[in-house]
């Protein structure tokens, strides 16, 4: 009974927050809005640090980063497209035994994030802070020098800066993580980290109504990623969609699953506005490493601004590697002559280049996230590579691997798709 009252007494004080600064969140009329020197402010938010003139062009009003590296730089940008920018302070997580016991650690962070916020707490395109990113917030007074350098952190923030919010995250939705942030920590309101469970949110809120029902937002979303839920090879191997079928995911967990009629809900941030290697270099990336644009962009476009883009991608249906889908468990005998086909839905736009690489798999993991660190491309054999059709020699060494194909139409747009396979070797 006394810890019902301190939650529902914490849910009630959290009702109250308002302000009066350049960015605040009110509650009018039983919705909490974000209000921007005076106006509400619609967050149409995308997470990443590059392509700002295209998500301005898109309809979307707002950047999320991670990490204050090169923010000045950021800032700028986003003004110069009319943009505000979500900055991540990029906290230690607790999981490091070493750090948050350690005073000297703890006050070196600090110290790095008050002059942070300091430095850059007028600029015009800041519109609040997210302190630390997928943060775990355990029970349990081992945990005590994280919970007191965290809110030393956000009450730093709140004292330094009073004109911009103060959130952080949670990955999926952990009712554990949300109480305690409830009974132990000071932030504007919580935001989460949601990709495939995101159908279940406006339940996963309505169970724990008793515990918090204040304002969040979603920091990530899109779609599913390289992880437990996603479908698999009988080696292990995470099947990706084709790009075309990501941008229909898209538009498909934006209008169904978005909880846009929830009074609580102040916006999300669609993952990835770039280009970033995590198991493979598509599978997140909405553009490509030179910056060409995905079929995600156009939907984007559709989405934050009701009209329908112009911009024709390429309308790739899917690959077959020896006229078998990635389902189908491809294995191939070491340096054995394989076929492989892009298929499309259509046929009659014109296609400018077509790329063709083989990858290692990368199973590669630290800290339990998947790998950033750039692959390079095999030396395949491919032939006739700027072409829906090719043949190619299979690698010589045992393993995993990973056939890509990337289509460039006339307009410069791109489509991606690739199939697993796996090579086995008679030594």
């Amino acid at each position: 009974m006394f810890l019902l009252t301190i939650c529902v007494s914490a849910c009630k004080d959290s009702d109250k927050k308002s302000g009066s600064g350049k960015v605040h969140i009110e509650k009018v009329n039983g919705r909490y809005t974000v209000y921007r020197n005076g106006k509400p402010f619609q967050i149409k938010s995308a997470s990443g640090d590059s392509h700002f003139k295209t998500l301005s062009d898109c309809g979307g009003n707002t950047i999320r980063t991670w990490d204050t590296t090169h923010l000045g730089v950021i800032l700028d940008s986003a003004a110069k497209n009319h943009l505000t920018v979500i900055v991540g302070l990029p906290v230690v997580n607790n999981n490091d035994h070493t750090f948050y016991p350690n005073p000297a650690k703890v006050k070196s962070q600090h110290q790095a994030f008050t002059a942070i916020v300091n430095r850059y707490k007028n600029h015009p395109a800041l519109l609040m802070w997210c302190v630390g990113n997928e943060l775990d917030f355990p029970y349990g007074l081992s945990y005590h020098s994280f919970y007191q350098a965290f809110n030393a952190l956000t009450g730093m923030i709140h004292h330094d800066d009073p004109d911009h919010p103060v959130t952080t995250t949670v990955l999926n939705f952990n009712s554990k993580y949300i109480l305690n942030l409830v009974l132990r920590c000071d932030v504007d309101f919580i935001s989460f980290n949601i990709f495939s469970r995101l159908p279940q949110l406006r339940q996963e809120l309505k169970d724990i109504l008793w515990i918090w029902n204040g304002p969040y937002m979603l920091l990530e979303w899109g779609v599913n990623g390289p992880w437990k839920g996603t479908e698999q090879t009988e080696w292990g191997a995470y099947i990706e969609d084709t790009s075309k079928k990501k941008a229909e995911i898209y538009k498909d967990r934006y209008e169904k699953d978005m909880p846009f009629d929830d009074p609580r809900f102040l916006g999300a941030s669609v993952f990835f506005w770039g280009n970033k290697q995590e198991t493979t270099h598509t599978w997140f990336s909405i553009f490509d490493e030179t910056g060409a644009a995905s079929e995600a962009v156009g939907t984007m476009q559709w989405l934050w601004t009701g009209k329908k883009t112009d911009e024709k991608y390429p309308d790739v249906k899917y690959m077959l590697l020896n006229e078998k889908g990635a389902r189908d468990n491809v294995m191939l005998d070491a340096s054995a002559i394989a076929s492989a086909e892009v298929l499309m839905f259509s046929h009659s736009e014109k296609i400018k280049k077509i790329s063709w690489n083989i990858f290692r798999e990368d199973w590669y993991r630290k800290n339990n996230e998947n790998s950033t660190r750039k692959l390079k491309p095999l030396e395949n054999g491919i032939q006739s590579e700027n072409s829906l059709k090719v043949t190619f020699t299979a690698p010589s060494e045992e393993g995993p691997y990973r056939l890509f194909a990337t289509i460039y139409n006339e307009n410069g747009h791109f489509a991606s798709c690739n199939t697993p396979f796996y090579v086995i070797s008679a030594k």
